[in-house]
């Protein structure tokens, strides 16, 4: 009897064709293919026969596949696929070179590796037969799913239906992540597939049975069980976990054992739906891919629009890193705020340290009152689960607040001990060039975080300083005194001169959205906060305040600062302070209230506005001074530049 598709089947006899699909599969298996498109960007190769365009975060140009005047083919390089809204086509750079080459799958992968620089694996008639074989135990499973997903609808399956609708997922979400249930008969799965053609020992190869040592019969491994398919990232079944629903059982979630087609420590549960979500994604902004620590965790994010993963109930391994670093930059790890959850995450920082490299990274999540995403997706709905999980750590803060709060800093030693340990953790990532990134900015944290003798008592203070910050009703609620760097005279003589080094201006304006980023909400959308407020100095942390406003609805000068120090901005931040503080800007002083300085700042903000378009204007203007006119309005231009600088001036006096 032939088994489902004609794969396992004990009479059919599989032809020469099938060998060579098989053949090729094990050729072009998927981690050589993920290799290639890990070399190649898709505008690279794509641009040598459409000519594209930088538009944002993607490339744009006119059809390969239809006439068009207006561009609708897209290329994305951090999603690697395409998009052509003329026809229809989206693919990644082996279905473009099918399509536009006319060339076999084969043929593609081949031509791409040449040009990544990859030598081409050998056929091994083995691994082709292997290959079979676990294409026939991949059949069984889906199968087997198909089955679960049958009987969750029976009347055997009432219980586990009135479970998942007690845990808010209705049934038309049942079918999308295709849960099923598995009775409780010792053989019930075991009899079924057995009369569709499989073999018992096929079924125990698949982890779909349990083989007894006594030699006794085989019998189901999952029994009373809803089931949830664990599949690769093309979505094929691989295995399953199953959540017990006698709450006396063992083991409360039971996942299948290892297998030809199934490795723990490198398959993540969700991830063929988060690829879907993150393709899908607006090319405006990089949609989140987080990594949560349950089954219905991961569904209840991806119900709520967020790509999110699982590991099969253990530590997040370098193979599952690696996988996630395919798909995204920087994945978002989200652990309970309890010990067991601070302890994954501290496994993880310390397994990712060594294989950290520019560009991949991790960032951690806590989901705010001892909650997991499941539950605040039930309770607080789809928007509070996104601003939760956008609300997140750097790697880096991560392992600084884990070796910070080991043990009070209270003593010489243990702040020495404190360092070292920095410096150890530095020193445990293989990339030179970002192992000495982070030693800087781990004892640059240091510097500012262990405790220093505050002037005149002898006393420390833990707490770095704070600037003043406005309050509602008018005036500066003052924050913790500045210990002042430099006390003698020639030292704040020093200081002036390289507080000085910044337009003093531009640092009073940054000076003072630091105080109250509320300010900002009004001027976002133009380009002089792009420019550092016409100080080059301040670009790079202008840029940050912004990207920082955009993404948090409730900000607080004490949020801002520490955010601006864990990006590497303390020492400008220092520079910003002293130089505000020479400018004799009015809506720094004391006494001014919280409306009088925000008007205050957006006149200034305005004429700074002004003069960096006026700025523009001459400089075009002196490329046409050949022309009869041309003299006149640059003079004109100029006078009214030289007046907005001296009202500028004027306001600081």
């Amino acid at each position: 009897m032939a088994g489902p598709g004609g794969g396992v089947g004990r009479l059919r006899p599989v032809d020469s064709s099938v060998n060579r699909r098989y053949a090729i599969a094990v050729r072009f298996d998927e981690r050589f293919i993920d290799e290639i498109k890990s070399r190649l960007r898709p505008s690279d190769v794509i641009g040598r026969t459409v000519k594209l365009q930088k538009r944002g975060r993607e490339y744009v140009g006119l059809s390969p596949f239809t006439k068009e005047k207006t561009p609708s083919f897209y290329v994305n390089d951090d999603k690697g696929q395409f998009f052509d809204f003329s026809s229809g086509k989206t693919g990644d750079l082996i279905s473009f070179l099918q399509e536009t080459e006319r060339l076999s799958f084969a043929e593609a992968v081949e031509k791409l590796a040449g040009e990544a620089g990859l030598a081409l694996p050998e056929v091994d008639p083995r691994a082709a037969e292997q290959e079979k074989v676990r294409q026939g135990l991949s059949e069984w499973l889906e199968t087997a799913a198909q089955w679960f997903s049958a009987e969750l609808t029976r009347p055997v399956g009432r219980d586990a239906r009135a479970y998942l609708e007690g845990r808010g997922l209705p049934q038309g979400e049942w079918a999308r992540f295709r849960i099923g249930f598995a009775p409780s008969g010792r053989t019930a799965l075991k009899d079924y597939l057995i009369t569709k053609g499989a073999r018992p020992h096929e079924l125990i190869e698949a982890g779909l049975l349990v083989a007894p040592e006594d030699g006794s019969a085989p019998y189901d491994r999952f029994r009373d069980r809803i089931m949830f398919p664990i599949t690769d990232q093309r979505g094929r079944v691989v295995s399953f976990g199953g959540r017990a629903m006698d709450p006396k059982a063992r083991a409360k979630y039971l996942n299948g054992p290892e297998t030809g087609l199934f490795h723990k420590g490198h398959m993540l549960y969700g991830l063929a739906e988060s690829r879907k979500i993150i393709a899908a994604a607006s090319s405006e902004a990089q949609p989140i891919l987080a990594v949560v620590e349950g089954y219905m965790d991961v569904i209840a994010c991806q119900r709520a629009g967020i790509a999110a993963v699982a590991p099969m109930g253990t530590a997040l391994t370098e193979e599952q890193m690696e996988v996630l670093w395919r798909h995204h930059p920087e994945p978002t790890l989200c652990f309970d705020g309890d010990r067991a959850g601070i302890a994954a995450a501290s496994r993880v920082i310390d397994r990712a340290l060594p294989i950290l490299k520019a560009g991949k990274s991790f960032r951690f999540a806590l989901v705010s009152g001892g909650k997991d995403p499941d539950e605040v997706l039930r309770e607080q709905g789809p928007a509070a689960l996104r601003a939760q999980l956008s609300a997140t750590t750097p790697f880096v803060e991560a392992l600084f607040r884990r070796e910070h709060d080991l043990e009070p800093l209270d003593t010489p030693e243990r702040r020495a001990g404190f360092k070292a340990r920095l410096r150890q953790a530095a020193a445990a990532i293989a990339d030179k060039d970002l192992q000495q990134a982070y030693r800087d900015d781990l004892l640059g944290r240091y510097d500012a975080a262990t405790p220093r003798p505050a002037p005149g008592d002898g006393r420390f203070s833990r707490e770095p300083w704070v600037p003043n910050r406005p309050v509602r009703g008018g005036g500066f609620a003052r924050g913790k005194a500045w210990i002042d760097p430099a006390p003698t005279t020639l030292g704040r003589s020093a200081a002036r001169r390289l507080a000085t080094s910044l337009d003093l201006i531009p640092a009073a304006m940054a000076h003072y959205v630091i105080l109250d980023p509320v300010v900002l909400d009004d001027h976002l959308e133009d380009d002089l906060a792009a420019q550092g407020f016409g100080e080059p100095a301040l670009v790079e942390l202008t840029k940050e305040i912004i990207r920082l406003r955009l993404q948090s609805e409730h900000l607080d000068s004490a949020t801002v600062t520490r955010h601006l120090a864990s990006c590497g901005f303390s020492t400008l931040l220092t520079d910003i302070d002293r130089a505000a503080a020479t400018s004799s800007a009015p809506i720094l002083k004391s006494d001014v209230s919280l409306e009088a300085a925000r008007s205050q700042w957006s006149q200034a903000f305005a004429r700074l506005s002004r003069l960096a378009a006026l700025d523009e204007a001459i400089a075009a203007a002196k490329g046409h001074l050949g022309e009869p006119s041309a003299m006149e309005g640059l003079a004109r231009l100029k006078g009214e530049r030289d007046a907005l600088k001296r009202a500028i001036r004027d306001w600081t006096e």
